[in-house]
C-alpha cells in the first residue's frame, strides 16, 4: 500500500485543519466494555442525544464538526448526512463520506475525508475495525478505493483557493 502522510496545513483552510486535528485526535479511540459502548462513544451518541449501545459512524462525525464549532450536522443516521444541498462529486479533506450497503438499500457507514491520494481517499471513521465493518469497534484510520464510495457531502463552507492533495 502506498506511504501516509499528513496533507500540507498549508494547502488546507482553517476550518478543515481544525476538523482534521480534531477526528485524528480520535484515532485509537475503542469501545469498551461492550459493542458500541465506553466513555468516548457515550459522548459521540450524547451529542446527536441516543445512548449507549446503539451504532455511532454518524455521530461520531456529527460529534468532531460540534467540537470543531459547527452546529451542523448533527445525527445519528448516516443516511441523514448527505442532502442534495450538500453532495459534492469530488472529494476533499473535511468532507463525508458515505458507503451503500445493498441489503439494507441506502447509505450505512459514514466517515471523514482526511486526505485524497490519487483514486484512493484516506479516512477517520468510527464504529469501524480493521476490515472497515460498519459495526466495528473503534475511530480508526482507513484506505479506502474512490470506487467503493457511494457518495460524498461537504459540511464546511467553501473557501476560494483552497486545495487537497
Amino acid at each position: 500500500m502506498l506511504g501516509y502522510r499528513l496533507p500540507d496545513r498549508n494547502l488546507l483552510s482553517e476550518e478543515q485543519n481544525k476538523l482534521l486535528a480534531i477526528a485524528r485526535s480520535q484515532v485509537g479511540v475503542r469501545e469498551r466494555p461492550l459493542n458500541n459502548h465506553g466513555k468516548q462513544v457515550a459522548e459521540y451518541l450524547r451529542y446527536v442525544n441516543q445512548p449507549e449501545g446503539r451504532a455511532w459512524c454518524a455521530a461520531f462525525v456529527s460529534w468532531v464538526y460540534g467540537q470543531a464549532g459547527f452546529s451542523l450536522p448533527r445525527t445519528a443516521w448516516s443516511l441523514a448526512l448527505f442532502p442534495a444541498s450538500r453532495l459534492v462529486r469530488a472529494p476533499a479533506a473535511g468532507d463525508v463520506f458515505g458507503l451503500f450497503f445493498p441489503a439494507l438499500n441506502r447509505v450505512a457507514h459514514c466517515g471523514l475525508v482526511e486526505q485524497v491520494k490519487h483514486d484512493w481517499i484516506i479516512s477517520i471513521e468510527g464504529n469501524t475495525n480493521v476490515a472497515g465493518s460498519r459495526e466495528g469497534d473503534g475511530v480508526y484510520r482507513k484506505w479506502r478505493h474512490q470506487k467503493t464510495i457511494y457518495t460524498y457531502a461537504r459540511w464546511q463552507p467553501k473557501k476560494k483557493g483552497v486545495h487537497n492533495e
